[in-house]
């Protein structure tokens, strides 16, 4: 009976924790019109302003990619890298110390 409370609690924890990864990373979407298709990106006009997309091959649709097409594209927003530029500056350390 232990064992298989292990397991059922296990298999929570594992499912719980890929629901939580998956949603980690928001969707969004633009709808526009393919103004240029590249090898590995593709330009979307949404009317006042362009934007370009990258793909690789994991990315679905972008082989039937075509000026002209008018396309909805969904997309994450993932950092990929991050460099610190040193941190913010203490308040406390600037402030001199209080005599009574």
């Amino acid at each position: 009976m232990r064992m298989k409370s292990l397991v059922v609690l296990s298999a929570t924890a594992v499912l719980g924790a890929a629901l939580g990864w998956a949603a980690a990373a928001a969707s969004y979407q633009k709808t526009g019109t393919v103004k240029e298709v590249a090898a590995d990106s593709f330009t979307l006009d949404l009317g006042k302003e362009e934007w370009r997309f990258y793909t690789d091959g994991s990315t679905a649709g972008k082989d039937a990619l075509k000026a002209g097409d008018k396309v909805t594209v969904t997309y994450k927003q993932v950092a990929t890298k991050i460099e610190s530029k040193g941190g913010a500056k203490k308040e406390a350390a600037k402030a001199p110390a209080k005599k009574k």
